[in-house]
């Protein structure tokens, strides 16, 4: 009965350590020509197995041969057309996958992953998995143009470049033309970056790249033309981006990027205004100095006319004209008058007097009958 327990118990312990250390992977995979790709062999550590030798073999043509072999000494690819394209993840426990950088067409075939573990009781235990490799090459696709820093609009006598960029299996070949596709056109570059070093005006125009690969198909993929505009700061901008353009341009012309602001200096501006504070003080002080002054001439003249009056005194009843001096001397000679012309000047001075004394008295009576 114990030995049958025992059985019971070995047999169950066997299937379980089958379940965890069952190894993962994919049947068929592609890979894309000289680029990476991951065999994966994946497995759930045990404590019960301790793993012993991690083996990848490929066959090919029905003839087997070892890639990779891991043991207590190491890690050994023993294909030399393999060395310094192959590895095997160390540090993450149960990940045994092979992963391949730069696949060759040569690299097809069919790989199995082949990993022993040794038990408690020195058995060991060995589980293998194999996958289908198949490298294909892939056609390039479109190209796209990037343009450099400045933009597809650019000043004269800058340095800038064009790159052409397409995906596809490497190696792929680039060619730059200029002018319009299907047109007249000047091969410039074989190069995916088109460099311009010093920017002249007759490199303004149209550009476009064509990009080819060894893939079976042997297509030749072309990029759509871009404009480059070079522009002349001596001389005003007239050249207007096309609207394919419009997208992709960075740098605008001094035209498009609205007017210049130039102002004064603040200690300018205090100066203007200090001057002009200052000319409208002198223009009101002049104004009023030349109001004084006539205002005084005003007053003088009128003195002399007040001064220069005639009177008239009555002697023995009678009124006598005498007239007043002026104040204000003369300076000027007068000219001789005749004897008749005196007299006729007296008999009118006389005459205006009487008339103003004739006033008088009537204005004396109408005051004594009142």
């Amino acid at each position: 009965m114990e030995k049958f327990m025992w059985l019971v118990a070995l047999v169950n312990s066997f299937i379980f350590c089958n379940a965890m250390l069952e190894l993962t992977g994919t049947h068929d995979t592609e890979g894309t020509w000289k680029s990476s790709i991951t065999l994966p062999c994946v497995y759930e550590p045990s404590q019960d197995f301790v793993q012993q030798t991690v083996i990848w073999t490929l066959v090919r043509d029905q003839s087997p041969a070892t890639v990779f072999r891991r043991d207590s000494s190491g890690d050994h690819i023993l294909l030399s057309r393999y060395r310094g394209r192959v590895s095997v993840p160390k540090y993450r426990p149960g990940d045994v996958s092979l992963e391949i950088e730069k696949l060759e067409v040569t690299d097809s075939g069919h790989y199995t992953c082949k990993v022993t573990w040794r038990g408690q009781n020195n058995s060991l235990l060995m589980r293998e998995r194999t996958t289908t490799v198949k490298v294909v090459k892939v056609s390039v696709t479109k190209p796209i143009i990037r343009a450099g820093n400045l933009g597809f609009t650019v000043p004269k006598g800058a340095r800038t470049s064009l790159t052409c960029s397409a995906n596809g299996s490497p190696p792929i070949t680039y060619r730059w033309f200029k002018g319009e596709p299907g047109g007249n056109t000047v091969l410039v570059s074989n190069h995916a970056v088109l460099m311009f070093d010093s920017l002249q005006t007759s490199d303004t125009g149209k550009y476009y790249c064509e990009a080819e690969n060894r893939a079976s198909s042997q297509v030749m993929q072309q990029s759509d033309a871009v404009q480059l505009t070079v522009r002349d700061l001596t001389k005003p901008a007239t050249t207007v981006p096309s609207s394919e353009n419009k997208a992709n341009t960075t740098a605008k012309p001094v035209s498009e990027r609205g007017p210049r602001r130039t102002g004064l200096p603040l200690y300018l501006i205090i100066l203007i205004v200090v001057i002009c504070v200052a000319v409208v003080f002198v223009i009101v002080t002049v104004i009023l100095c030349r109001r004084k002054i006539k205002e005084g001439e005003w007053g003088v003249q009128n003195t002399r006319n007040d001064t220069r009056r005639q009177t008239c005194s009555g002697v023995n009843g009678k009124w006598k004209y005498e007239e007043g001096k002026p104040t204000v001397e003369n300076n000027f000679m007068t000219q001789p008058v005749k004897e008749n012309e005196y007299e006729t000047i007296s008999i009118k001075e006389n005459i205006e007097c009487k008339i103003l004394v004739n006033a008088m008295e009537s204005e004396y009576e109408v005051g004594d009958v009142q």
